[in-house]
């Protein structure tokens, strides 16, 4: 390791270190987390959920996709995006802190808060990451076999995220959500997540939620205004987030024998508990 790397190991230390305790602290108020693995959903979910409590809260605005992190931010310091941002429990009716996260677990940071646990096709978010790494953020540049072996973005940061969750949801309260689910039937999907966070569902106001989470509506409100914090070509469709919005479309981008790879690394490397949870989205695991 030369001496820049280490530099910025050394920056990386002070920066965990300084936030750590005010992550801590919001993390004791916090009603629960919502947690994924990125590329599984999360914007679309958050969008969501944001629109119903937007409504249910009485802020009087719908909101876009950078009002989104003022009702469920991000569990970090980030002004625009995250605790700083959250509009808080004012008002007549109050909004539950919902801190949003793609961290990986972390016993003294999440504390023993209720945890939303979001999960996708693997198949579908290595595609999805793939994109995002070379389109959006333009930080890979290698092809697909490539990506598969990367360390930092392919199966083995895949598995490694999985295999640490499983693991810290075991005792743990917590909702298992699967985008597949969602997909086919986000009414009732939407409905468990609130019951799970003590929110009786209104049934006229979540569709209403649904409605204006379409994946066309939320397409069109990113090209319009972008993500907050990303700086990307969106006239790309590949860069955007609101890139796909279907399950199993995989195909398009993967080849069969890598797809099978996804599956077979999934079987070999995956904790029985972190294969269960990928159950939820109706892909055979089964060793």
């Amino acid at each position: 390791m030369n001496m820049m790397s280490l530099k910025g190991v050394a920056r990386a230390m002070r920066r965990r270190l300084r936030d750590e305790p005010p992550l801590r602290l919001a993390a004791a108020r916090a009603d629960a987390f919502l947690v994924s693995y990125p590329k599984s959903g999360r914007t679309w979910l958050r969008y969501l959920l944001s629109c119903y409590f937007a409504e249910s809260a009485k802020l009087g605005f719908e909101p876009d996709l950078t009002s989104t992190f003022r009702i469920l931010p991000n569990f970090d310091r980030d002004p625009v995006r995250g605790i700083d941002a959250f509009i808080g429990r004012t008002g007549e009716a109050g909004l539950p802190l919902i801190l949003v996260s793609h961290l990986p677990y972390r016993e003294r940071l999440f504390l023993d808060r209720p945890v939303l646990f979001l999960v996708r096709d693997p198949r579908d978010v290595i595609v999805s990451a793939y994109f995002h790494a070379t389109r959006h953020k333009k930080s890979f540049s290698g092809d697909m076999a490539a990506f598969l072996d990367e360390p930092k973005y392919g199966m083995a940061a895949l598995i490694a995220y999985l295999n640490g969750w499983a693991a810290g949801l075991a005792g743990r309260p917590h909702h298992l959500i699967s985008y597949e689910h969602m997909l086919a039937e986000p009414m009732p999907a939407v409905a468990g997540i609130l019951a799970f966070l003590g929110v009786e569902p209104q049934p006229e106001m979540l569709a209403r939620a649904v409605a204006a989470a379409q994946f066309d509506r939320m397409r069109d409100k990113e090209r319009d205004g972008g993500i907050p914090g990303h700086d990307y070509d969106r006239n790309d469709d590949q860069s955007l987030r609101m890139r796909s919005g279907k399950a199993g479309a995989f195909g398009e981008w993967l080849r069969p024998d890598q797809a099978d790879l996804v599956l077979e690394r999934c079987r070999s490397d995956l904790s029985p508990r972190a294969l269960a949870l990928l159950a939820a989205t109706g892909v055979d695991l089964a060793r």
